[in-house]
Parts: structure tokens; sequence; C-alpha cells
């Protein structure tokens, strides 16, 4: 399909009148865009599948074809544009593309066969990530592939020389070159010394430590055994070479020497930025996906008889910004798609009304049939550096776009109470139900149904023969079959399918939320951009519902991904790492006047002599040009790096309006504390900032159009027909428009469709479209009260009847909340336990303390929190204490007297007010790497008793009045210190300002239920809270029932931990009602040690594995335990007395009770069964980390190897961060081979992790299954036991137990040895 704009009149773009055709090019999955400029400057648009083998070769080639073909008026003369003939090139003046290729490459996992070359005792590390998984749930734990074929270490090491050269003169280092194996032939290996070794300032001003050159002989014989193997495609990626590159740039060139390879993509080079994992995968993708990019544009220029030599073709990155061709890599192609809808939306919606007046900020909204793709533009472009795409952590320049799994081809279900849209797809094919293949019922089947999508307007492109139109009797037979179910609740089908379009919208809403709120931005303040082909069928409806009074519809909305191509601006971009100080935090003493003047800008004559390289080699690579300097910055201690933009300067030119960048900033400190003010709501005070990155940003700029003109009104305009059409107040019979046939100055009121040649556009009921000069369309949205809004405050009582359609919203809308308190805890804490590990949980609370919505982060938190708020409810309001008020935040952390799980893990609780009463609850309970106790860290594995552990908070008031009470809590946090052989908290400014980021997580939460209260109302919300903790119950129920149907009522399992004592569970379940008895009768005493376990970790196990267990998305609170009754004997090991040592319990005893319920439910074999918790530190710092093992194997799956399972989902701290904040060097983190127990589905492998200090410190250790092995089941073999060792410098290596805490010294080791997972079902069956 095709439209043309020959009015010249209504567009102010600056078009290319040269003589030649310019074209740019969306090519999507399913179509393929086309956007051209002609030689008169009209504009003309056309669309065509993707795929059509049996017509042409390749889209976009064939779309180019077709436009020259009908509308070069020279070319009769010549021949014309035949099909199977290369097409000629001499009327083509540009052709710009954003392309698919490389992510299809990507999530189909069908790149080049690349090899990895890394740095010696890493070679799985980018297997293991992060070691988290993405689906706390799933015990299947999935994961996808990994992109490279072949692995090979690469006996090379440097480190940094931070904390081994600390107070040393040049005297006292060892600079001698280490020795290395004679030949490729050695079987001798040659230790590496740590801190011996020639020093050089690497590129970030850091001081590089070369412990180990790479050997050309050894390199190259890996090399060429990689190319025997038919690999031509080398990622590289050595441990620290963002700041020290040479090693890698070594093994590049004698890989480039020996020409075996087509592409050799080095991860310094690629991207060099600090984190191993993210740079190393970036390095992969660029390797697995060039080639294949390389690959489709070699056949594209084919299709042309110049191979496009003589044309200039330019591609999108994910950036935004067109590159040449020759400069296009996979790792920059990921978002290439996309990218141009966010161009297209930015420039043509963030301008000047014809009215005059500032821009509105814009949201971007891009709904494919798949997914939803959301942005956010207010004059300049935001970019990430950092995502996560397929599994793969790409490190480079991306714009902003959050993605959500709810699309026109969504499917659509009524499961356990509830509307349920997604995230499975019916994909093209089969398709909805409507495309006549025997499809799916999908969001795209409840437009056509509810009269929202027009058959008749629509292409005749369906059925088996694929010319049929949309089958609208099959849509509603479909609908019509859902209505005898109990959760449609007596609906029509046309109301079941209203009901499904406002939960999709509202899983829509979600992403905008979180991207404006989370951020500090009002999103009542926003205009919405709708594109993509399904958009603007949803956009007035999700407008209302988010409050924004404005949407915007460009006129080639469903090719503007293609259209922003046209004004896109070339960029090309330059980085440099760095570690330079910006301010100081400390004021300098009086007299001190070199520091004083230091301390304004310490880095200033650094930072402008970088800045003006990058500017020169930037400029360079562009003919004409604008740039604007960044920065990278970020606190000391934290990893929270902000973009800082030159100030004075913006990414986009507005003509004919003002200019609303921030200009009151006068220099990067100020742009930089302005913005990390407005996003986290404080400042860091006392905090260095320091600068991680210089990057320069050169740009010509793309074609911009100028403040719309005025308009005068036409008036609404005649109709081409008339239609029914559902909406909120019913059917409707509605006007029906063709948007070519709408001129600038007509107003359409809704409720009304106007139909585009590619897209569909509803205006909802209160909205107003009006045609601009530019023949786009702005809809004024009539923003009203949502029902139930008007009885607050009302003293009548009102009956809240439960419905499945807004249970299912207010579910989307109270697991919004709790996540975007999450994102606010992570961005604003300051410790590695929390920004790194994430570490923490954040969740919602009825006003009895009942759990509402917990954000899916760390399951041993699920249940605890619960017994926490409701201790203090009761704990504030009883024996005459003084209550709760507005304006307090109360903090706990005993496990035994106030559900707390260990003393690590503090709880931060704030109480939500509504007129003078507490109406809810929200509360964060985040792990602190040192609280005080007998060891650094706060996780000893030898303390028994629970003061030994660190400091204790039954009940304290860390808020009072709205002020936060430092001295109080700081004098709770050093109170251990006064016992003997204990020791306050070691990092009290870390504790404070953690704490006051949980503050400010509880702070958004109570913000944005304030804002659901005035929408809909307290008894609503209320009500809902109620019904969703109901629905949780329910399905939980129905588990229990159908299991005890297949299974029996009554089943038994134990289980025990490495010291003997055992974890027996019987369940007892009642057939009629699902209701179950959990009795740990026969569990053991509680121990003389600290892996006792507080009721409340055994409450988190529980919900966790019932969750688990479920397999279906259900909401996670405390209707989850409804159906429970416990029995836990007193002073057994799952419920000790009040003062026994607890830190093992929630991270040891607390897998061994999953373990536990599993079995019982014959599930699945056994994870690794422990958390592997090692601390260590001196007076200076405590840290702290959990380290991954196997996955136990399933009836249907293979264990994952070298991951978090069960009741944690911490993340490691990758190996250059661990390396440049703490005094130790990382030796080895990698698989344990064959670890993982035999069967017909294999457990997976646990992981080694080597570590050696850089200057005396205590490490401790607290691990399980150390004895007693992971089960197996139905004939499956047991995983391996862990092992922990100790190496000592003369090489005598000591098995260290379970549990340990000594003093190592330079030069020794710890190597933890995790456990793997139980095997399932005989080998003998494979």
């Amino acid at each position: 399909m095709a439209h043309a704009d020959n009015n010249n009149d209504n567009d102010n773009t600056q078009k290319m009148k040269d003589g030649t055709f310019h074209f740019s090019i969306d090519r999507g999955g399913t179509f393929t865009d086309v956007h051209c400029v002609l030689p008169s400057g009209a504009e003309l648009v056309t669309k065509l599948l993707s795929e059509d083998p049996d017509n042409y070769p390749d889209a976009p080639t064939e779309g180019i074809r077709r436009i020259l073909d009908e509308h070069d008026t020279t070319s009769s003369s010549s021949g014309g544009y035949p099909r199977n003939v290369k097409v000629s090139t001499r009327r083509i003046g540009s052709i710009r593309m954003g392309t698919t290729v490389a992510t299809n490459a990507l999530l189909e996992r069908k790149g080049e066969r690349m090899g990895l070359f890394i740095t010696k005792g890493f070679k799985d590390l980018l297997e293991i990530g992060n070691q988290s998984r993405d689906h706390i749930f799933d015990l299947t734990c999935q994961a996808p592939g990994l992109l490279y074929s072949k692995v090979v270490e690469i006996d090379e090491r440097v480190m940094l020389g931070t904390f081994s050269d600390e107070g040393k003169s040049p005297s006292q280092l060892d600079t001698t070159p280490q020795p290395i194996s004679s030949s490729s032939s050695s079987t001798t290996t040659v230790p590496v010394v740590a801190a011996k070794g020639p020093r050089s300032v690497g590129l970030t001003g850091e001081t590089v430590i070369s412990l180990r050159v790479p050997q050309e002989d050894l390199v190259k014989e890996a090399l060429k055994q990689l190319a025997a193997d038919g690999i031509k495609s080398l990622a590289i990626c050595f441990c620290h070479s963002y700041t020290f590159p040479h090693h890698e740039e070594l093994v590049g060139k004698w890989a480039q020497e020996l020409g075996c390879f087509t592409e050799i993509a080095m991860s310094s080079r690629v991207m060099p930025m600090v984190k191993m994992v993210p740079r190393g995968h970036t390095a992969c993708a660029a390797a697995y996906l060039t080639p294949k990019i390389t690959t489709y544009l070699d056949s594209f220029r084919r299709g042309f008889d110049t191979n496009l030599s003589q044309v200039q073709l330019t591609f999108m990155k994910s950036d935004g910004g067109l590159t040449p061709v020759d400069d296009f890599g996979g790792h920059q192609a990921i978002l290439s798609g996309p990218a141009g809808g966010v161009i297209g939306y930015a420039k043509t919606a963030f301008r000047p009304s014809a009215e005059g007046g500032t821009p509105m900020p814009v949201i971007g909204f891009d709904m494919g049939g798949t997914s939803t793709d959301v942005s956010r533009y207010d004059g300049h472009l935001e970019h990430v550096f950092e995502t996560v795409t397929a599994g793969v952590a790409i490190q480079a320049p991306q714009l902003d776009i959050n993605t959500v799994a709810a699309g026109g081809g969504s499917r659509l279900f009524l499961r356990n109470g509830m509307f349920v849209v997604g995230p499975e797809s019916a994909g093209a094919h089969p398709g909805p139900v409507c495309y006549r293949k025997s499809g799916h019922l999908a969001v795209t089947d409840a437009n056509v149904v509810l009269g929202r999508v027009l058959p008749e307007y629509f292409p005749s492109i369906f059925g088996p023969n694929e010319d049929e139109p949309l089958d609208l009797e099959g849509a509603r037979d479909a609908f019509a079959k859902l209505c005898a179910m109990e959760e449609a609740s007596g609906r029509s089908a046309e109301e079941l399918a209203y009901g499904f379009l406002q939960v999709a919208n509202e899983a829509m809403c979600r992403p905008i939320r979180n991207l404006t709120q989370m951020k500090g931005f009002d999103i009542t303040t926003h205009k919405l951009a709708c594109f993509g082909g399904a958009g603007p069928q949803h956009a007035c409806a999700m407008a209302k519902a988010l409050g924004m009074s404005k949407v915007f519809v460009h006129r080639y909305g469903g090719v503007l991904s293609a259209y922003g191509l046209s004004m896109a601006d070339a960029v090309h971009e330059e980085q440099e790492p760095t570690a330079e100080l910006y301010s100081y935090g400390t004021i300098p003493q009086e007299g001190d006047i070199n520091k004083a003047l230091l301390l304004s800008d310490p880095s200033a004559k650094s930072r402008e002599e970088r800045l003006d390289h990058l500017t020169n080699v930037a400029c360079d690579a562009l003919v004409k040009q604008g740039y604007s300097k960044d920065e990278n910055m970020r606190y000391q201690g934290t990893d929270n790096s902000i973009m800082v933009m030159e100030p004075g300067s913006h990414d986009v030119d507005i003509l004919a309006g003002e200019d609303t960048s921030d200009n009151t900033a006068t220099t990067y400190g100020e742009a930089f504390s302005a913005h990390y003010q407005r996003e986290f709501g404080f400042e860091l005070e006392g905090r260095d900032v320091v600068i991680d990155d210089y990057r320069v940003r050169a740009v010509v700029r793309g074609d911009t159009p100028m403040a719309c003109k005025p308009v005068a009104s036409l008036g609404s305009p005649p109709a081409i027909g008339t239609t029914q059409a559902f909406f909120e107040t019913g059917w409707e019979e509605v006007s029906v428009f063709r948007m070519e046939k709408l001129q600038p100055g007509h107003e359409i009121p809704g409720p009304a469709i106007i139909v585009q040649s590619i897209s569909t556009i509803v205006l909802e009921v209160g909205c107003t479209g009006y045609v601009t000069a530019d023949g786009d369309l702005e809809i004024d949205v009539e923003v009203t009260k949502i029902d139930g809004e008007e009885e607050i405050g009302s003293n009548k009582e009102v009956v809240i009847k439960e419905d499945p359609v807004k249970l299912s919203i207010f579910g989307h809308r109270f697991m919004g909340i709790a996540e975007q308190m999450g994102r606010t805890l992570q961005r604003t804490a300051i410790s590695v336990n929390m920004k790194e590990r994430l570490d923490f949980s954040c969740a919602l609370f009825t006003a009895d303390g009942g759990l509402v919505a917990n954000a899916p982060h760390i399951p041993v938190h699920l249940g605890a929190m619960q017994s926490a708020v409701r201790f203090q409810v009761e704990h504030w309001n009883s024996g005459g204490r003084e209550g709760i008020w507005e304006g307090e935040v109360l903090v706990s952390n005993h496990p035994q007297l106030a559900g707390g799980s260990h003393l690590p893990d503090i709880t931060v609780i704030t109480p939500v007010f509504h007129e003078g009463k507490v109406i809810f609850f929200v509360a964060s309970r985040g792990h602190h790497a040192d609280i005080g106790g007998i060891a650094p860290g706060s996780m000893p594995p030898h303390s028994m008793r629970l003061e030994d552990e660190g400091a204790m908070i039954v009940a304290f008031k860390l808020v009072r009045d709205g002020k936060f009470q430092e001295e109080g809590i700081t004098e709770i946090l050093m109170e251990p210190g006064k016992r003997p052989g204990n020791s306050g908290t070691r990092n009290l400014r870390d504790n404070l300002s953690d704490l006051r980021a949980q503050v400010a997580a509880n702070n958004s939460g109570i913000r944005l239920l304030h804002q659901l209260v005035n929408e809909h109302g307290l008894k609503t919300v209320d009500a809902y809270m109620k019904f969703i903790q109901k629905n949780a119950e329910v399905a939980v129920r129905g588990m229990l029932k159908d299991f005890a149907t297949t299974h029996g009522s009554k089943v038994h399992a134990i289980d025990y931990m490495d010291d003997g004592s055992p974890i027996a569970l019987t369940i007892t379940i009642d057939k009629i009602t699902g209701g179950a008895v959990f009795d740990f009768t026969g569990t053991g005493p509680q121990v003389l040690g600290n892996h006792n376990a507080p009721p409340a970790v055994t409450y988190s196990a529980v919900i966790y594995s019932l969750r688990s267990l479920v397999g279906q998305d259900i909401p996670l609170n405390q209707g989850c335990l409804a159906p429970i009754e416990f029995v836990i004997p007193k002073f057994c090991l799952l419920n000790p007395s009040v003062d026994a040592g607890v830190v093992g319990g929630n991270v040891l005893t607390s897998q061994r009770v999953v373990d536990v319920v599993l079995l019982a439910f014959q599930a699945c074999a056994a994870s690794q069964g422990c958390m592997n918790n090692l601390t260590f530190g001196d007076d200076r710092f405590g840290y702290y980390e959990t380290i991954a093992g196997g996955a136990g194997a399933g009836p249907t799956w293979e264990g994952r190897s070298g991951v978090h399972t069960h009741c944690t989902n911490t993340r490691i701290t990758d190996p250059e961060i661990l390396e440049r904040r703490y005094p130790v060097l990382l030796r080895q983190f990698a698989l344990r081979s064959n670890s993982g127990g035999s069967g017909n589905h294999r457990g997976g492998d646990g992981v080694v992790r080597e570590i050696e200090p850089l200057r005396p410190l205590v490490m401790s250790i607290l691990s399980e299954r150390r004895t007693l092995h992971p089960y197996g089941m139905a004939g499956g073999d047991e995983g391996a036991c862990g092992r922990n060792l100790l190496i000592k410098k003369e090489g005598i290596i000591v098995n260290v137990g379970g549990r340990c805490s000594t003093s190592l010294d330079v030069g020794e080791k710890l190597r933890i040895e995790t456990p793997g997972g139980g095997g399932y079902g005989t080998s003998e069956n494979c």
C-alpha cells in the first residue's frame, strides 16, 4: 500500500529538491516501510511484506524499485525498472535504513558462528553473567543460548594498583616482569604473583600492573584451531581492558595477521567502559551480528547496478543517529528499527503549537503485534548505556526505550478469576482468530468485535489463500465461548472484549508510568504520540487512564520509523573511560589554599584537554557538524552514573520555538546535582563526584519541522459512513472518516473512527481531533474523574463488588507501585549490596499489615515482611505506647521478636495516611553489608547468639515529624561495639545513606498510592486490595486440590542440614476446600549455632514454593498463605528462642525448607540448596556476596548451571568493579564441570570462585551442602557437594568446612566450589 502527499504547503520540513529520489526504509520483522522524497519535494510512503520470496528476494530493494518504476518520469526511455533486473541508481540520491536484521538474529540465535578469547580463569564468565534468573518463580531457570560456539582462555592478566601500591614508595614496588612458559609445548604452568610486574598509567588515569603478557605462539595456535573449526568471527575480552587495551590489541593484531577472521571485535574498542560482563557480551554481539549485517548489506547492494557505490547509504544506530554503512556494527543495531520512530515523534510532536508557547514533553507509544515500545522526549534524546536484550547485556549508547509484552497479537485468557492479556502472542502465524488461520484469541480480535477495526476498510489478505477479509463472526464466536466461564460474570461477548482492552491498556500504561513518575516527571504534563499499526486504536483510552490531555497522531503514524529516518541526524561519537574526581565531598581545613583551589574543580585541565581531543576526532568523522560534550558522572561509592550534557547545549534544534533545555546550570557539577536532585529527591552530601567517562557526540542536523502554522477552523468534515462501535458508554453509532480526505482545520468530535491507509484511529468519548496545517492529527482528551473518586470523603456506605476486569487492572497498578519503589531504591542506594546485587524487596500492605503486592525481588523476603509490618502495627498501638503518626517512619530487623529474617536485613516501614488515618503501609527491606557483630560483613559463620550478629532493632522511629533521626539510629548501629569481642557497624555512612534510600523508596510508593486513591477512591482501592488477596488464595487452593486429586491428600518429606538436623514436613490437604496443614513436627531442635530460622523465614520459603508450583502468573500476596495452617513446634530449628543465632537460617535453612517442600510435591530435583555467603573485610570496610550454584533438573528440563536458585536472586559484583573497589584479586570465576547430577535430565553445575586479598583481611564463609548432597529425583543422581578451600602461600590446600572465619594474608587464596543440582530420571532413558 502507498500514499503520496503532494501538498507542499502543509509540509514544513526542508525537503531535498536535487532531481533525485531520497529513500528512508524501516525493514521490520513483518513489514517493510518505505518513505520517499520525490524529485519534486513531495513525499510518498509505501508498505510491503518483509518476506515474500515468491514475488521478490528483498523487500527494501523491491520498495525502491516500485517507487522508481511508478514515479521516475525519465525511466521510459531507459526501459523502466523491471523485476529481476538490477535497479538503476542513476536517480537515487540517498538511502537511509533501519533494520531488525540484527535484533532478529539475536532473538533467534541465528548470527555468525564465533569464538571468544577471554582472560584465563574466566572461561564461563559470560554464561554465568550476573548469576540472577529472569523469572524467580520459574523452576526451570530458563536462559537464552550463548552467542559464542567456543571459548578459549588466554594466559594474560593485569590488575589495578589502587590497593597493592597504596602507601608504598616506588622503591618498594616489584616491577619485575613475571616469567612465562618457555614454549607452546610446555606443560608447566607458571603461577602469576599478585602485584608483581611493570606499572603503567591506564586510559582512566589508574595505575595498571601487567602480571602476564599473552604469548604470541600460544595465541596463534589457539587462533588456528578456531579457524580449523570453521569459526571466522572472533570476540576478545580481557580483564580491565577498558583502561589497558594493550593485550587485546596484541591478540587482535595477531588474529589480523593470520587472515582467517572476517570480524575481530575487541571489547576495548567496541565499548571502552568498565564492567567486564556487559563489555564482553557487547563484543560478542558485535562479532556475532556484524557478519550477519554485512551479509545482508552485500545482498542488498547486489540488487543495484553499481552496488550503490555512488549512493550515500547510511544506517540508523540504536542511539538514534545515522552512521555510514561501513561503520555500522551489530552491537549498534539492536534498536535500529525502533530508533527511527523515536526520531520521528521527537521531531514532529515536540514543537511549539500554532498558538506558540513551550512545547510539551512527549511520550512515544509504538504498539506493534507482539510488543509495545514506550519512550520519552523533552528536547533531548535520553540514552542508556547498559541494557539486556535476549539475555545479552549490551553496553553501548541506546535510546531509553522500554518494551512491554503487550501488542495487537497478545493472547487473551480468563484465568483464576482475572482477565489476562499476554505475555503469550498469537504471532503472525496463525495470528488472531480474525486472521482466519485457526488462530488464538488476541487484542486485535477484541478491536474487531468492538467495531474499532473495520474489516471493510482493511485489505482482504487473510485466510488460507490470503484473499479474504478479517473474520468478524469468527472473533465474536470465540468471545461467546468465554461467556460461559465463571470469570465472565455474565458479560456479553462485547463486554468481555472491552474488558480485555481495558486490561491491555493498563499493561501498556505501566511502563509509561515507570518512565515518568520514577524519574520525577509529572505524567499529566506530557503529550502522547502514538504510532505503529495498532497504537492509534488505543491511544485516546490510554491518555484518559493516564490523565494526559493531548494525543498526537502523525499522518504517517503507521510508518513513522521510516519517516523518522528521513529527518535523522548524522552522528559520530567518541568515548573514553576515566576515573577522575570532578569535585571533593569534604571541605578542606582552614588555610589549605591549594586544596581549596582543587576543591572547586580538580580535573578541569585534564577534562578540557580530553574533551577537545575527542571533539577533534569526532568532528573529523563528519563533514558538517554541531556537537555537544557529555560527561558520565556519579557520586563516589555509587554506580549510578548520569550522563551530563555540556551546560548550554541541547540535542535538537527547535526552530521558531523556545529552547526548553535547562540553562540555569553553568557547570557540569551544577547540572549533575540538579539532575540527581530531581530524579532522586536528595543529594549525597560529603561525597566526591567522580567522572566515569568522557563522551563527545558530533552531529550533522537532519531536517526539523518548524512550528505549525495557524489554520482556520473548517468545522466537522463529511463522513464516509457510519458504524456501530463499543465504548465506555456501550454501543454508539459513530461516524467514519478517511484521513486522506480530511483537510487542515477540520474538527472531528468523538466518538469517531478515522481510517488511515495503514492504521485506524479511534477517538474515544470526550475526545476531539483537529487536523493541523501539516495534515497530522492533534487530539484533545477530556480528562474526567475516574469512577469512584466522588466517594472520597463521603460518609455513605458504599458496597464495592468485585469485577474481574478491575481486578486485573488493580493487579497491574499495585505491582507497578511496588516495582517503582524497587527502582527508586536501586538508584538511590549507595552500597554494592543494594545497587549492584539488588539485595532488597519492596511491598504494599493493607492497614492491618496484610501483604498486597511484593515486587519479585528476593524470594526469602516475600512472606517475612508481612510479619514485620504486623508486629510494628501491634507494637506501637498497644501497651500504652504513642501510636503511629503522620510524618513517621518505622524501622526494625529483629528476627524473633519483630518479624525479621536476619539482622543485616533492615526493614523500613512507612504508614500511608489519608485524612488523619492510616490506610495502608509501604515497606522496603534491604541487606546492609555491615551492621556490626563479631565479624566484618555481619554474617559470622560461628555465631551462637543473636547479639553476636550485629545491631538489633525491635522498634524504632527512624523519622519523627518528618526529620531523619540520624543520632538515634547511629547509636543503635554502634551499640554492638559495647559488647566484648563485638564491633559496631563498620560502614556507618553507607548504612545511613541506604536507610535514607529506603525511606525515599517508601515515599515514592506513598505518592503513587495517593494518586491511585485520588483516581478511584479510597473504598475502591481498599476493596481491591482485599480482592487481589482473595484471588491469590483461590489460585493456591486450586493447585492444592489438583495435587490432592492426583497424588493423594497426604504427603511427607524430610531432608537434613549438614550437621544432621532434620527438617521434616507432613502436608495434609483438604480435597474439598483446598486448605492444607504444613506440619513441621519432627524437625530437629534449635542448634547452638546460627542456622536456626525464625518462623517468618519458613513462611517466605513456603509462599515461594507455592507460587512456583502454581505455574501461572498470579498475584503475590498474603492470599497465597491463606489456605495454609502452619504447625512449627516451639524451640525447633524453625522456631528458635529469642536469643538464638539466626544469621544462617535466612540464607541456608530457607533453601532447605524449599528443598523439602518441592520434595514433598515431587516437583524437581534439589538445586544447590545454599547461598554460599562470603564476607570479607577489616576495620575499614565490610563486603558481602552470595555465590551461584547448580539448579535441579525436572521432568522436562535440564538444570541450569551457575545461577542463583529459590530463595535468593541477588547479582554478583562484576569482576572489574570488585577489584576497583575492594583490596582483592579475583583469580577465577567459572563453572565447576560435572558437578551436576547425571540423569535423563542433568542437573546444573556449580561454580568455582577464587579470591586473593591484597592486604590482610578477615574472610568468612557461611555455606551448606558441604556434607550432604543435593538430592536427585526419579532415579536421577545427586549433585556434587560444595567445598571451601584455603590455599596457603606454600601451596598447601586446607578444607575449611562449610562454616569458617579466618584471617587471610597477602598471597593466600580462598577457593569456593559451590554445589551442583540434582539430576532427574534415570540416565538409561537418555
